[in-house]
C-alpha cells in the first residue's frame, strides 16, 4: 500500500469511523456511568506513574536529555488505545466496554498532548512560546481532535437523550462496524512502513514499564480507588498492557528527538504484545486475575 492510500485510510478511520463508534456508544448510556471521577483519576494516574517512571530512567540514560526522555517516557505510557484499543476491548468484553473504553482514551489523550509540547518547552525544543500561547495551542489539540469531539457529543446527546433519526442511526452503525478492523489493518500497515532503529539499551527498561508495571499500576490503582464493574477494571488494565502507539513515533518526528528508536520501540512492544495480551486476556478470562484486589467488606 503507498503512503497515499495509508493516508486516506487513516483519515477515514480518524475522522469519521471511530468517531462515529464512540459517538454511538456514548450516546446511549445513562449519563451516571460517564461521570465516574474516581476510575478516570484511577486509570490516568497509572498512565502517568508510568511515564514518570520512565522518563526518570530516560534521564539516567540520556545524562538529563528532557526532550528525549519525555519519548522515552511516552513510549512506555502511550498506547495503541486508538487504533488497537476498540477491536481488542469490544471483542473481548463486548459492548458494556464502551464506556470506560471512551473514558480512558478520552483523558488519556488529553494528557499525552499536554505532556508533549509541555516537556518540549522545558527543555528548549521547538519554537519559543509565551505561557499563553503555549496553552491555546495545547487545549486547540485537545478539543479539536475527532475522537475527543465525538467524545463530548456523544456525552451530551446521552444527557439530553438524543436519538439521531433512523438513517442517519443506521450510516453510524455501519461507520461503527467498519472502525475496529480498519484501525487494526492500518496499523499493521504503519508499523510495516515505519522505518526500523537500532534497539538502545534503554529499551531494556521501557519495554517491561509498558507492557508490565504499566497495566499493574493501572490494575493495582483502579482496585484501590473503588468498586468498579468487572468490565471496567479489565478494560483498564488491557488498554494499558497494549503495545507502544504509532503517534510516539509521530511525535517523535515532530520534535526530531529519539525518532528511530521510537519506531524500533513500536515494533518491539506490538511484536511482544502477542504473547503479553494474550496472556493477560487468558487470565482475565479465566479469572485468575481477580477483578478488585482489595472488595469492600
Amino acid at each position: 500500500m503507498s503512503t497515499d492510500g495509508l493516508a486516506w485510510m487513516n483519515f477515514f478511520i480518524i475522522y469519521i469511523a471511530l468517531p462515529a463508534l464512540f459517538f454511538n456508544l456514548l450516546s446511549q448510556t445513562p449519563i451516571d456511568q460517564l461521570t465516574n471521577w474516581g476510575f478516570i483519576f484511577a486509570s490516568v494516574l497509572g498512565t502517568y506513574c508510568a511515564f514518570a517512571i520512565a522518563f526518570c530512567a530516560g534521564v539516567f540514560s540520556s545524562d538529563g536529555d528532557v526532550p528525549e526522555s519525555t519519548i522515552q517516557g511516552l513510549s512506555a505510557a502511550y498506547g495503541n488505545i486508538g487504533y488497537m484499543g476498540p477491536g481488542i476491548v469490544l471483542a473481548a468484553f463486548g459492548p458494556e466496554a464502551a464506556v470506560p473504553l471512551a473514558l480512558i482514551f478520552c483523558f488519556d489523550n488529553t494528557l499525552h498532548f499536554a505532556i508533549a509540547p509541555l516537556m518540549m518547552s522545558i527543555g528548549g525544543t521547538g519554537p519559543r512560546e509565551g505561557f499563553a500561547k503555549a496553552t491555546l495551542k495545547v487545549l486547540t489539540r485537545i478539543f479539536t481532535h475527532p475522537f475527543i469531539i465525538a467524545t463530548i457529543v456523544g456525552v451530551a446527546a446521552a444527557f439530553v437523550e438524543f436519538r439521531p433519526p433512523d438513517a442517519i442511526g443506521k450510516l453510524l452503525n455501519y461507520l461503527m462496524n467498519a472502525a475496529a478492523p480498519c484501525a487494526l489493518f492500518a496499523m499493521g500497515v504503519t508499523i510495516a512502513m515505519t522505518p526500523r532503529g537500532r534497539i538502545p539499551k534503554v529499551m531494556g527498561i521501557l519495554v517491561p514499564i509498558k507492557l508490565i508495571i504499566h497495566p499493574l499500576l493501572v490494575y493495582l490503582l483502579v482496585s484501590w480507588v473503588g468498586d468498579f464493574p468487572p468490565v471496567w477494571v479489565y478494560t483498564a488494565v488491557l488498554l494499558s498492557a497494549l503495545p507502544t502507539a504509532t503517534n510516539v513515533f509521530v511525535i517523535a518526528q515532530q520534535y526530531e528527538t529519539w525518532i528511530q528508536r521510537a519506531s524500533s520501540m513500536v515494533l518491539v512492544t506490538t511484536t511482544l504484545a502477542v504473547i503479553t495480551v494474550t496472556g493477560l486476556l487468558y487470565l482475565i478470562q479465566e479469572r485468575i486475575i481477580p477483578p478488585d484486589l482489595f472488595p469492600a467488606g
